[in-house]
């Protein structure tokens, strides 16, 4: 059965906390004035930050290709693309979403083409659909981003939040909006030890809900709550731009997503969608993702500062299909127990 090791999404920094917890979307065309007339259609859920950073970088090495950017929650753009498919047109190149089971969802429906990207063979291979409909771009692992203002004891166990004294203290995202909480929702609650059980005793001790990475860590970063089920990355970055935040890696293990990257099969654009795919998985596509603050993919790139590797990492997986097959019931069990809406 395969595992997933590939599947939130979130800010690289503070200031671009806000383009997280939102449900705006946002829309834009960024690259030079082409002049031999190619183009990309973009979709994605990372920040408006990264994404634009992502599109300058890949204009320098190609300024013949502009990319028009479409930014919203992985469940939003997930929404739009097949809205446009019932309409009879995808009109998105290329999706760089939050997890593997959004990405199976996809190809289920045959949205996605393959594509054998030269770069592949720079990537483990755990991170690749065997089929190439899409490749893992990075890895960010769910932790605990702790207030160390408030909290003197760290914590060391997801349990540690349903505690009576952390009641009213802790804020998550919600896997209503991103598919990244929706992924950990699916893993957690599978995971023997935590189960549906840890989101009922979540709720009981007063959790916050709310829409993204961002607005999580933003919450614990001001002092407003003091624990934060987030994205790893997103917590060291705050943590480097000096707030008051620590990373824990609980000891049951933390469910770890990719980001994977993929070409629509409706694309009209597939020289220029391959080159896009070809850059985010490149050397220097890497070192960039990297300098976002992101754990790379690739060997030959180093870890940001304050994150773990991958070898470093306990990793909670369950079988993809399974998450595929469960994920509408595990958002209504989630929304059941919680009241999310």
């Amino acid at each position: 059965m395969k595992k997933v090791l590939f599947a939130f999404t979130a800010g690289a920094s503070l200031l671009s906390l806000a383009a997280c917890g939102g449900s705006a979307e946002s829309e834009a065309d960024s690259g030079d004035n082409n002049s031999s007339g190619e183009e990309l259609s973009f979709y994605t859920s990372q920040p408006d930050e990264d994404a634009n950073a992502l599109i300058e970088a890949f204009n320098e090495a190609h300024p013949d290709i502009e990319v028009n950017l479409y930014r919203s929650g992985t469940e939003e753009v997930v929404s739009k693309v097949q809205a446009e498919n019932q309409a009879g047109s995808v009109e998105a190149d290329v999706l760089l979403l939050a997890d593997s089971v959004t990405f199976e969802s996809l190809k289920e429906q045959d949205l996605l083409q393959s594509y054998d990207s030269p770069e592949a063979e720079n990537i483990s291979e755990e991170f690749i659909d065997p089929d190439q409909m899409y490749y893992g771009t990075k890895a960010m692992a769910t932790i605990l981003a702790v207030n160390t203002n408030e909290v003197e004891e760290m914590p060391s166990s997801w349990k540690d939040l349903t505690a009576e004294e952390t009641a009213g203290q802790t804020v998550m995202p919600s896997p209503l909006y991103s598919g990244a909480a929706a992924y950990n929702a699916g893993v957690i609650s599978r995971e023997e030890g935590l189960g549906w059980d840890f989101f009922e005793n979540l709720s009981d001790n007063d959790v916050t809900i709310v829409q993204g990475n961002g607005g999580a860590l933003q919450s614990v970063a001001s002092g407003e709550k003091s624990y934060a089920m987030v994205v790893d990355f997103i917590a060291a970055n705050a943590k480097a731009e000096g707030s008051p935040v620590e990373l824990v890696y609980p000891e049951e293990g933390v469910p770890v997503i990719t980001e994977p990257v993929g070409i629509t099969e409706a694309s009209d654009n597939v020289e220029a969608s391959q080159a896009f795919v070809d850059f985010i998985l490149s050397e220097e596509g890497q070192t960039l993702a990297a300098d976002m603050g992101y754990t790379p993919l690739r060997d030959d790139v180093e870890v940001p500062e304050g994150l773990k590797t991958m070898d470093e990492l306990q990793i909670m997986s369950q079988d993809v299909k399974t998450l595929l097959d469960s994920r509408e019931e595990d958002k209504t069990t989630f929304s059941d127990i919680t009241g999310a809406q």
